[in-house]
């Protein structure tokens, strides 16, 4: 691992026209690595927030020649920053959609992708029913990557309900934890901090988690709160509920010294 860096996230309310969000995506971005940060990452779906079925299979594209990921590749290798597109909407071979997060490097190239595994498919009651399996095709690989500060276990929103995939990366040698979110308002004010603060705990990890925000065209509210915490589970910093970002200075160092203090990830045991 590498001596400190600062990381930040990028709160966006992300509408129908994929061209705007992502240039508004862009502008936060740049205001980010005006601030000193050397790794920014984006909300999930910061592409396009569409919950017309329809609408949405005719607006996004296969990875080859996708706006969004070429016009985020551009500008990674402009500002000369790794960037993280929480995740964008996309088009699969077989014509099915996926909820993918990829991992762009400072040269402008894809390092990884990770489709999102956990549908979130739940009835919050007054009305709100989300059936994400309905949109995506849920992925079957948990995924990590190689940047120069450490190793980044990636993720997408409601996989943070599952702490056995974040136990596997953390296994696998993630130093970091990268959690793109739009969460709801109702789960984010009972779950958001904690169940955040929880995977940094139990895992010995940074956290990185670039939250939707506001309400958006479709009429979705989200929750906002982008967080970034530390491996002993301190919130370093929060996004609140407006759009912006959120930076701070992360000390790889903090991921040992917290895993030395209390070493679990060595303490599992198999039990009947």
């Amino acid at each position: 691992m590498s001596g400190p860096f600062h990381v930040a996230c990028v709160q966006t309310t992300t509408g129908l026209d994929i061209a705007a969000n992502v240039e508004a995506a862009g502008q936060g971005v740049r205001d980010a690595v005006a601030a000193g940060a050397d790794f920014v990452l984006l909300p999930e779906t910061v592409n396009l927030m569409e919950i017309d079925a329809k609408a949405r299979v005719e607006k996004i594209t296969a990875d080859d020649g996708d706006a969004g990921l070429s016009g985020f590749q551009a500008l990674a290798k402009d500002l000369g920053v790794w960037l993280l597109a929480g995740s964008l909407v996309k088009l699969k071979d077989d014509g099915g959609a996926a909820n993918r997060s990829f991992l762009i490097d400072a040269e402008g190239d894809v390092r990884a992708h990770y489709d999102k595994i956990h549908m979130f498919d739940v009835d919050l009651g007054d009305g709100e029913v989300h059936r994400e399996s309905k949109a995506y095709e849920a992925g079957g690989e948990a995924v990590t990557a190689d940047t120069p500060w450490g190793t980044l276990g990636m993720t997408v929103c409601y996989d943070l309900r599952f702490p056995q995939l974040y136990r596997a990366l953390a296994k696998r040698g993630a130093d970091f934890l990268s959690i793109p979110a739009a969460f709801t308002r109702p789960t984010g004010r009972a779950h958001w901090h904690v169940l955040m603060r929880a995977r940094a705990i139990e895992n010995g990890c940074f956290v990185f988690a670039p939250a939707q925000c506001g309400v958006h065209e479709n009429g979705r509210k989200t929750y906002g709160h982008s967080l970034i915490i530390n491996p002993w589970g301190e919130v370093l910093a929060d996004g609140g509920e407006e759009k912006g970002f959120i930076i701070a200075e992360i000390d790889p160092a903090e991921v040992t010294a917290a895993r030395k203090t209390i070493p679990a990830l060595i303490h599992d045991r198999d039990f009947s």
